[in-house]
C-alpha cells in the first residue's frame, strides 16, 4: 500500500516549551493507525501539526506525495484531511441536520443519507438542537460532520474520552466500517486495548518522541508493554 500520509521529523512549539522532536509517522490508503501515549506526551499536538494547526518548525508532512507542510489549515483540509478534534466542537444552538448541512456538498461515498445510516441515532434526533445531545452522540455529530468532506484521511482525537462503554463500541464500530469503505484513519486514544483492537499498527510517543512502532497486533499480545510505553488502561473499560 502507498503512503497517504507521512510526517517526517516533525519539531513543535508551544512558545517556547518544545513539545514534539523529531516526529515520523506514516498511514498508508485504507489504514487505520492509532497514536498512543500518556497524556501530555504530545499525541494531540501531532494532529495539529500535521493539520496546520500548529505549524512545524521543522519537518515535512505530505499528503498523497504533496508536500502540505506551511499550507493554511482550510487548504490541508481541502487536500483529503478531516479532522475530528478533541471537545466535539460543535454550533450547539444549531439542529443536528443544520451542523451536518454546515460543509460544503462534496462528491463521494459520505452523504446526509449514509450518515444517517451509520449512525442511526443521528437520523432520530435530527431536529433535536446539538447541545441538547448526550456525549456520545456529540462525538457521532463531530465524525459525521468531517466525513461529509469525504476525507480520504481522518484524524480521530480520542473518540472514546467520557463515553459510556455501550456508546464506545458504536462510535469503533462506525470506525471500522470507515476503514471498509477506503477512508485511512490515524486514531488518538488514550485506551490502548481498545485502539489496538481496530489499528493495523501502532505509534507510541512520550515526551514528544516515537518509542514504539509497529504492528497493533503484535503489541496488543503484550499486556505489560501496553501499560509501560503507552501508560494506558488495560481494560476496554472506557
Amino acid at each position: 500500500m502507498s503512503s497517504l500520509l507521512e510526517a517526517e521529523g516533525l519539531q513543535a512549539y508551544y512558545g517556547k516549551s518544545h513539545i514534539l522532536h523529531g516526529v515520523s509517522l506514516t498511514v498508508a490508503e485504507g489504514e487505520v493507525v492509532t497514536l498512543l501515549g500518556r497524556n501530555g506526551a504530545g499525541k494531540t499536538t501531532t494532529l495539529r501539526a500535521i493539520m496546520g494547526l500548529t505549524p512545524p518548525r521543522e519537518g515535512h508532512v505530505r499528503i498523497g506525495g504533496v508536500a502540505v507542510t506551511g499550507w493554511p489549515t482550510h487548504r490541508i483540509a481541502q487536500s483529503g484531511v478531516g479532522y475530528v478534534p478533541e471537545g466535539r466542537r460543535m454550533f450547539r444552538h444549531l439542529t443536528v441536520e443544520e451542523n451536518l448541512r454546515v460543509p460544503p456538498p462534496t462528491q463521494g461515498r459520505w452523504s446526509l443519507t449514509a450518515i444517517f445510516s451509520l449512525f442511526p441515532r443521528l437520523a432520530e434526533r435530527r431536529t433535536s438542537k446539538a447541545g441538547r445531545l448526550s456525549g456520545g452522540e456529540q462525538e457521532m455529530l463531530a465524525i459525521s460532520r468531517a466525513l461529509l468532506l469525504n476525507p480520504r484521511l481522518l484524524l480521530l482525537d480520542e473518540p472514546s474520552q467520557g463515553l459510556a462503554p455501550v456508546i464506545v463500541d458504536e462510535v469503533m464500530r462506525a470506525v471500522q466500517r470507515m476503514r471498509d469503505e477506503g477512508t485511512a484513519i490515524l486514531l488518538v486514544e488514550q485506551n490502548a486495548i481498545l485502539a489496538l483492537a481496530f489499528a493495523d499498527r501502532a505509534y507510541v510517543l512520550s515526551d514528544g518522541a516515537i518509542t514504539h512502532a509497529g504492528p497493533a497486533a503484535e503489541l496488543a499480545a503484550d499486556s505489560e508493554k501496553v501499560k509501560a510505553l503507552a501508560g494506558a488502561r488495560a481494560s476496554r473499560a472506557a
